[in-house]
């Protein structure tokens, strides 16, 4: 009998002891995870939260880390989700429709901009340039595969330019930069905030925008479609966090426009330009929208620019920005 109990006992301590290293090795998991975010150099939400610190502060609750990565334009951010170096950005319609071809596993979670004026072409104040029309022959900086890449072509293909009639050079914005202001390209296609900054501060004219072409250029939020699968939680958490930066800056804009000069080092008066172009929102991916990135895709898909007709539906689930957004 008590050969019985001692085996009993055993027996219970070694259950006792599997259980406790089970739960030791699924908090170690949780506490393991680290959400890599990237950012671009648009003034967003996204920005005014990192600085403030609020998605490690939210996600420490939750034992997981932060990673920050900036990008250039939208197209590396695929790649890096690709590789699985990313799990979350904010990029612009024509990345996502050049992913989505490629096959990448990403999903939209939510939409944060309709950007018809914070998308356009940039010519010199002295140019003679004064329309799309006198683009032929001259040469355009633009960075491939970005949302800009799209207003650029939709604007020549408006004018019925041939994209054989001008000389496109493939540049992301820090070379584009440059290169356009010491006049080696004679147009520049590019977002906010460096449209407002050349304007602004160095009297550039703006020949086409989205307002002046009809042609949106909305921004996304995404995520690692794997990462999604298995953080749901993480998601709707990321969401929130956004949600928290954007209502923030609604009520405190002075302070958010401090923020922003603060660590873009550009006067106050373009951040509130760039605000007057476009102004931040997280809401559902409408119909509406949809419809617009489906338009982009099958001109896209005309150009050649991607090399499979794709379904901009298919990769929308707003189930997580619905809840984030419930739950406020």
């Amino acid at each position: 009998m008590y050969k019985k109990f001692k085996i009993l006992s055993f027996a219970l301590a070694i259950s006792v002891c599997l259980l406790g290293c089970e739960k030791s090795t699924a908090s170690s998991k949780k506490e393991d995870v680290t959400i890599q975010i990237g950012i671009q150099q648009g003034l967003s939400p996204l920005l005014l939260a990192k600085k403030k610190g609020w998605f490690e502060e939210e996600f420490k609750k939750e034992g997981v880390k932060v990673k920050w990565t900036e990008f250039q334009s939208g197209p590396p951010y695929f790649e890096a989700i690709a590789s699985n170096r990313l799990d979350f950005g904010e990029v612009g319609n024509s990345p996502v429709i050049s992913a989505q071809a490629a096959g990448i596993g990403f999903t939209e979670i939510a939409n944060t901009s309709y950007a018809r004026k914070g998308t356009g072409i940039l010519v010199q104040k002295d140019s003679k340039i004064a329309s799309v029309k006198e683009l032929k022959g001259k040469k355009i900086a633009v960075a491939k595969g970005s949302s800009a890449f799209n207003l650029l072509y939709r604007a020549l293909d408006k004018e019925g330019i041939d994209a054989k009639e001008v000389n496109v050079i493939q540049l992301q914005p820090d070379e584009a930069q440059p290169a356009f202001e010491s006049g080696s390209v004679d147009a520049w296609a590019i977002w906010d905030p460096f449209i407002s900054l050349h304007t602004l501060n160095k009297g550039a004219k703006v020949i086409a925008d989205g307002e002046t072409l009809n042609v949106s250029s909305p921004e996304f939020l995404i995520t690692r479609t794997k990462f999604a699968k298995e953080h749901p939680e993480l998601v709707e958490k990321f969401l929130k966090v956004y949600e928290k930066a954007r209502v923030w800056q609604d009520a405190n804009l002075d302070e958010a426009i401090k923020v922003y000069t603060s660590v873009k080092k550009i006067d106050a008066e373009i951040v509130k330009e760039v605000f007057n172009h476009d102004k931040p929102i997280l809401v559902p991916v409408t119909k509406e929208i949809i419809a617009e990135q489906q338009k982009t895709a099958d001109f896209q898909y005309k150009l050649g620019s991607i090399k499979k007709e794709t379904k901009a539906e298919k990769v929308v689930d707003n189930s997580f920005v619905e809840k984030a957004l419930k739950a406020k």
